[in-house]
């Protein structure tokens, strides 16, 4: 099923700590805030080397509208399925927004709004509609390869992206990991049967 999102290209509550990408160089980069010797909190970024995975909780997607005008993220959301919610006033974009987790990352969330990752969010949850029916009670494992160059016409002249290489390459039972609150510390779950084929995710 499409996400709804018009991709054509013209002319609050508690935080999880976050994945973030960037379109234009391809990065996956990690985001932690800690504490430094004074006690303030910073902000500790590091970058995701591909080839690397990590399960994504497609029953949370949710998808919407997306804001940073006031330089914090203002997320107008529902769940996949639910009514799209009409655009609101000042400068949103379609946007979505996921759990993803592994051993290394924790439980985190994941979220994004530029059209060259809607695209590609697209894409994998064709492939997450077209597999899940023989995957009952699991969820997908997103295995992210590298990038591919994406090439768009602006009135500005051509600009160049850069959309994940990913794509789901195995399915698991859903960790315990997933059924944290946005609060509590990552914890690695212990591994079921049926992750045993991803020992190194879990």
């Amino acid at each position: 099923m499409a996400l709804g999102f018009n991709t054509e290209t013209s002319g609050g509550g508690d935080i999880l700590p976050i994945v973030k990408y960037d379109a234009k160089a391809g990065d996956f980069i990690k985001q932690d805030r800690v504490q430094d010797a004074s006690g303030q909190w910073q902000k500790e970024e590091a970058e995701l080397q591909a080839p690397f995975k990590f399960a994504m909780d497609m029953d949370s997607l949710e998808v919407g509208w997306l804001s940073f005008q006031s330089g914090a993220p203002d997320f107008r959301m529902v769940k996949l399925g639910e009514p799209m919610p009409a655009k609101p006033e000042g400068d949103f974009k379609n946007a979505f927004r996921v759990r993803i987790g592994s051993k290394e990352l924790g439980l985190r969330e994941f979220s994004h709004s530029s059209k060259t990752m809607l695209r590609a969010m697209d894409e994998l949850h064709n492939q997450y509609e077209a597999e899940k029916r023989n995957n009952p009670g699991m969820i997908p494992v997103v295995e992210v390869s590298g990038t591919t160059p994406v090439k768009v016409m602006t009135p500005q002249g051509e600009l160049r992206f850069k959309a994940p290489q990913w794509s789901i390459s195995a399915w698991i039972e859903k960790p315990d990991l997933f059924d944290k609150t946005a609060t509590a510390e990552p914890v690695a779950p212990e591994p079921t049967p049926a992750a045993q084929a991803d020992d190194d995710l879990f």
